[in-house]
């Protein structure tokens, strides 16, 4: 008997090894500076990431023992459709989809401004 194995295909710069999604340099680099502000003001105290065949997630937490307040999801799939960019909130509900990034981003961008100015 003979055993298919497919061709291990090109991966784009946000593929890591064995067709992972990953975060590309500027996309990490937006999460993580919103991140370190939320951190500064007091909100977040922990994060993670995963790096999965269909999605990269990184994940904020209040503290280490709770789910994440907030998941930021990148699923190439759906880079046609809604958008591959979601925000997940702590319940699992999506908050925000859509095509770019920093829109994603924008509802915990206004959270931040409420933390610090009032």
């Amino acid at each position: 008997m003979s055993n298919i194995v497919p061709f291990p295909g090109r991966g784009g710069p946000s593929q890591i090894g064995s067709g992972q999604i990953g975060f590309e340099r500027d996309e990490l680099t937006s999460i993580l500076d919103l991140y370190g502000r939320m951190v500064a003001a007091g909100n977040w105290k922990d994060y993670a990431i995963d790096f999965g065949r269909e999605a990269a997630v990184f994940s904020c937490f209040r503290r280490a023992s709770e789910r994440p307040e907030y998941r930021i999801e990148k699923r190439p799939a759906l880079r046609n459709r809604q958008g591959m960019w979601a925000l997940v909130g702590e319940g699992g509900a999506v908050l925000k989809r859509g095509h770019a990034l920093k829109l994603v981003l924008a509802p915990v961008e206004r959270k931040l401004m409420k933390l610090v100015g009032g």
